[in-house]
């Protein structure tokens, strides 16, 4: 398990570094969100609940997220191909076919995660109650999200006998490796990203922008992590099972 996490670090500098417009995708957005943030004090003054809520920083959060998920297109083949990437970046049916519905069914879940109304509402409880039915969600959300790893990668490499309800037959049994390879490609990368947006506030503007600049790095590579542990929960599955992602 630690050599196949070593390899998902080494495979996401491989990317970066063979593929670098399709790796800078959430980077550049991450930057241009704290160009915004810097415009409105956030760095200077510390969190202030309107510079938060500021709409710009809202789209351009929602746009950052959304070019998060756009490179595991480009990511998964590249790791399923052993860095091939003339392979990795063709754009082909139907893989990119199957990747757009993930994509729209993943980026409406994110914008109703972001914007729709808190689950508590939706479920009319008590106000009390709000909180808990938000962390239950996100509970529920991550563990589906487990069971739906060998269909998240399955169709970006064009396999389309593997749906969502194959998916969750797959990877029973492979849960808590599932967890350990998602903890460990998305942990240490968050926390620095954290690191980033907390130790600047107050410091001198040219500590803040290279802290921003090391930050948008760091957010390309949170998103090819994140990525790439989905990819090692799901190999590790279907190799259980003898099963190919790839598509004979």
């Amino acid at each position: 398990m630690w050599r196949d996490i070593k390899q998902l670090y080494a495979d996401c500098l491989a990317f970066a570094l063979a593929l670098p417009i399709l790796f800078s995708i959430p980077a550049v957005l991450e930057f241009g969100q704290h160009v915004v943030e810097i415009d409105l004090g956030l760095f200077s003054q510390g969190f202030r609940a309107t510079a938060a809520l500021d709409q710009r920083r809202l789209s351009l959060g929602f746009a950052k997220i959304l070019a998060m998920l756009l490179p595991s297109y480009w990511f998964i083949r590249f790791m399923a191909s052993g860095r091939d990437a003339t392979w990795a970046k063709k754009v082909e049916r139907p893989a990119v076919t199957l990747f757009g519905i993930q994509f729209a069914i993943l980026a409406m879940v994110q914008w109703l995660s972001l914007f729709g109304p808190p689950p508590g509402l939706v479920l009319d409880l008590p106000f009390a109650w709000w909180e808990y039915a938000s962390l239950a969600l996100g509970v529920l959300a991550a563990v589906l999200g487990i069971y739906l790893s060998a269909w998240r990668v399955a169709w970006p490499l064009g396999n389309t006998a593997i749906g969502p309800l194959r998916s969750i037959a797959i990877m029973a049994g492979s849960f808590w490796r599932a967890v350990v390879y998602m903890i460990a490609g998305f942990l240490p990368l968050a926390a620095l990203h954290q690191a980033l947006n907390i130790l600047p506030v107050g410091a001198p503007a040219w500590v803040v922008w290279l802290a921003m600049v090391l930050d948008s790095l760091v957010v390309g590579f949170l998103a090819l992590a994140s990525t790439g542990a989905i990819f090692l929960a799901a190999r590790h599955a279907a190799e259980r099972r003898n099963l190919a992602l790839i598509p004979r």
